[in-house]
């Protein structure tokens, strides 16, 4: 049976994967965005009943901007009135099911233990508390019989076609320059586009599955140098780990912060913190294993990029 939904930020990197993903699970998808397809502005409740839409996949929004230089108010016009009004329109219609893209970041920058969804969130950035403030709005709201929602926060997204630290790491290793931060011991979750997309087919294609607030990751987390070791791997070289002074190192962060030169704190922080995030909460809910284990779905990225050269 083909079903009807409507998906925003289609033209993304999670977009562009999700909607191949749900292609070929008979997904029949309807794009919405500023750009192409139907206009935000044109979505009516009458519009879902006409196109007979049982679902809404929320991905549109404002990324979190990591060179500070965007103006606050528009995360919030981006990530929280955008879908609040989605919200609100699907609490009139006849869909049954809304999914929302929010973050792990509307829940912490900084984690000490592993992530769960009973901590209290505390975003330090407007794009975190934006993320927030829809998700909390979602929540708010009462659900009429027969709806569901569901509110993912995924750690950091990684597949063929993304850009990001991951991308910059393996420029730096594959074409032999040290990696100068091996001193820093950390752990880190991500997560394999393949992954999401299985997580977000599974909540449109079941009933059996609460409404609420999941985390979203891969089972492994790794380490930047486990990183550098894949890479290298993947690049049949050595790896080359230099273990500087992390003193020193954060010393020439800073230094970056005020010159604009490529290592500032905010990317140190990026490369060297700790951001582990529990996923039993999903996972004991699908009652489904994940299809790609996270270092294969490293491997895979990895593989990606020497393509895109």
């Amino acid at each position: 049976m083909i079903r009807n939904l409507i998906l925003t930020g289609a033209t993304g990197f999670v977009g562009l994967n999700l909607s191949s993903y749900l292609d070929r699970k008979d997904f029949n998808i309807i794009h919405v965005s500023r750009q192409s397809g139907l206009r935000f502005d044109s979505l009516t409740t009458n519009l879902l009943k006409e196109k007979n839409i049982s679902s809404i996949v929320h991905l549109a929004g404002k990324a979190h901007d990591l060179k500070n230089v965007e103006d606050p108010l528009s995360y919030y016009i981006a990530n929280y009135e955008l879908t609040k009004m989605l919200f609100d329109l699907f609490i009139k219609s006849e869909a049954s099911k809304f999914i929302f893209i929010s973050s792990v970041k509307a829940s912490a920058d900084f984690v000490d233990k592993s992530l769960t969804e009973t901590d209290v969130p505390n975003p330090q950035t407007d794009y975190g508390k934006s993320k927030l403030l829809a998700e909390e709005y979602i929540q708010s709201q009462p659900l009429p019989t027969g709806k569901s929602f569901y509110i993912l926060r995924p750690c950091m997204i990684h597949g063929p076609g993304s850009k990001g630290n991951l991308n910059l790491l393996y420029k730096l290793v594959s074409k032999g320059i040290p990696y100068p931060l091996a001193a820093f011991h950390n752990k880190r979750s991500f997560l394999s586009i393949e992954n999401l997309c299985f997580v977000i087919s599974e909540l449109l294609s079941r009933d059996d599955i609460p409404s609420g607030v999941y985390h979203v990751s891969d089972d492994e987390p790794l380490s930047t140098n486990e990183l550098i070791k894949l890479i290298s791997i993947a690049e049949n070289i050595k790896p080359k780990l230099w273990k500087i002074s992390p003193i020193l190192i954060r010393s020439l962060a800073k230094l970056g912060d005020i010159f604009k030169l490529p290592l500032t704190t905010e990317r140190l922080n990026k490369l060297t913190e700790s951001y582990i995030v529990d996923n039993s909460k999903i996972k004991n809910a699908l009652g489904k294993e994940f299809t790609v284990l996270a270092k294969d779905g490293i491997i895979k990225t990895i593989k990606s990029f020497r393509k895109a050269i």
